[in-house]
């Protein structure tokens, strides 16, 4: 479930970008999932049309999603391969106070996680 956080610094049109992006590479929204329409997303998460309408637009950009006149906007089919760990992992490891926390117990931490049913 996607959610904008008013207190998040980070611009509404991004978090809700990033949070589609991330359903789409994890395989969560596969493939010729229908996106619901910039409208509907905008008036589910309490944002204007155009803040909706920018995240679809980037998503597009970056290839994740296309739209298409009879079927509105679809996850691409060949998205779930376009995971890039790399990147994630650089994500996840900025957000860790590196001077508190030991990477024995990051990694631990992600070993646990991994090996959880989800």
């Amino acid at each position: 479930m996607i959610t904008v956080d008013a207190d998040d610094p980070t611009p509404p049109f991004e978090q809700i970008r990033a949070a589609l992006a991330a359903e789409i590479t994890s395989g969560r929204l596969a493939g010729g999932h229908r996106l619901p329409t910039v409208r509907q997303i905008a008036g589910d998460l309490h944002v204007a049309v155009g803040t909706a309408a920018r995240a679809y637009r980037e998503l597009e950009e970056a290839g994740l999603v296309e739209t298409r006149r009879s079927q509105g906007t679809v996850v691409r089919h060949d998205q779930t391969a376009a995971f890039d760990l790399d990147r994630t992992t650089a994500e996840l490891v900025s957000m860790i106070p590196r001077d508190h926390v030991e990477l024995a117990d990051v990694l631990n931490a992600i070993e646990a996680a991994w090996n959880r049913k989800v």
